[in-house]
């Protein structure tokens, strides 16, 4: 059934597309909501129908590590994770962007503890967003499977490694038309992967990855990263162009109107007020807004490298901009927000209200009258902050 329409788990499509992208070695732990991807991947390897080896970790810091070391030593790797995973994996994710490695990780996110909570929210994804990751989150089952897709580009060509973002339950457990590409279709975008000599530790052109840095040497490597994820932002739109044209736009069966890779605009073309939102939720967004004439919705498909002019060219002039998030750093506003905020810089329009909704903690449900609700408070006094739980 690859290339037709088919209705299918979130967990199950991504888990067929890891399959079709044939990576070398795939390792994780299981961890709910994640833990339907990577049974469905040992169940695919059991049965014969994947080439890939499959390894069995202890912990999530375990499996990372051992992909970790797999794709140090030239491999193709994928593995998975949430929430509390994610967390326990911190020090080896710092590792392998500190290595420039092209790991393909996807977290299904998750609330974080305590108190213990097993729904989503993306409490477990911003604790490590200056981890050194491009970070993309889908929207929906469709977008996912492409962002599988387009990860591996990007990790290969860059040498950095991917997280994709999905939501846990909301997106992993849930049923949606989808197309899963074929191996041969993938190929045609994504070829074997071929790292360059020195890029990788072989015996026969020796190399040290992860050496220790003094004072002298060490910021040097945080610049350089830090410039190769800007680099980033160019070469995703770019990607993104050659991968719509590839597979002629019949994968993107949900995309959210001008998706360029980094963002997405739905709605009128002089809005008043423009919602700003990630992840699943951008879904109920549009539907909340299809009726509305004067407000437009602002997708963030790329949230690091953070998109700030592309971002900046969107909302420039629009009077209210709402940004809905499903974290809040404690003490301060939600990370989105804080980022939106910084990206516009001196270009700021003081005149625009920019105000903070943080929604859907712990798996709380993101309705339409809440969205109608913001809508309306959109308009208030600038820099505000408001937990919308109703």
């Amino acid at each position: 059934m690859n290339n037709k329409k088919q209705i299918l788990e979130g967990s199950h499509a991504i888990a067929l597309a890891i399959q079709n992208i044939e990576p070398a070695v795939v390792s994780a732990y299981p961890i709910t909501p994640q833990t339907h991807i990577v049974e469905d991947l040992a169940k695919l390897k059991a049965d014969g129908k994947a080439k890939f080896e499959y390894i069995r970790a202890e912990s999530e810091f375990a499996a990372a590590s051992i992909v970790l070391g797999a794709s140090a030593a030239g491999s193709r790797v994928y593995s998975a994770t949430s929430s509390q995973g994610l967390l326990l994996m911190t020090e080896v994710l710092y590792n392998i962007s500190g290595m420039r490695l092209p790991v393909v990780m996807t977290c299904a996110n998750r609330a974080i503890s305590a108190p213990i909570n097993i729904w989503c929210d993306h409490s477990d994804v911003m604790s490590v967003r200056d981890a050194g990751w491009i970070q993309l989150f889908a929207a929906d089952h469709q977008e996912a499977v492409d962002s599988h897709i387009l990860a591996y580009k990007l990790a290969e060509k860059l040498n950095l490694p991917v997280m994709i973002n999905v939501d846990g339950f909301i997106l992993t457990h849930s049923y949606e038309t989808v197309i899963i590409p074929t191996a041969k279709e993938i190929k045609k975008y994504l070829p074997k992967h071929s790292p360059k000599k020195g890029a990788y530790l072989d015996p026969n052109n020796p190399a040290t990855m992860g050496a220790f840095f003094p004072p002298s040497h060490y910021m040097e490597t945080r610049e350089s990263l830090h410039e190769d994820l800007k680099t980033g932002l160019k070469i995703i739109k770019d990607e993104y162009k050659i991968f719509k044209k590839i597979f002629k736009n019949k994968a993107a069966i949900a995309a959210v109107g001008d998706n360029n890779g980094l963002i997405g605009y739905y709605g009128p073309k002089n809005p008043e007020t423009i919602l700003v939102a990630m992840g699943s939720m951008v879904g109920t967004v549009r539907e909340a807004i299809k009726k509305e004439k004067k407000v437009g919705l602002l997708k963030i498909s790329c949230y690091r490298p953070f998109p700030a002019e592309e971002i900046n060219r969107l909302i420039k002039g629009v009077k209210n901009i709402a940004v809905l998030e499903k974290a809040v750093s404690p003490g301060q506003f939600g990370p989105l927000y804080s980022d939106l905020k910084a990206g516009l810089g001196f270009a700021g329009d003081k005149r625009q209200n920019i105000n903070n909704y943080i929604v859907g903690l712990g798996g709380r449900d993101v309705t339409q009258k809440m969205i109608e609700k913001i809508i309306k408070d959109s308009n208030r006094q600038n820099n505000s902050l408001k937990f919308i739980g109703k």
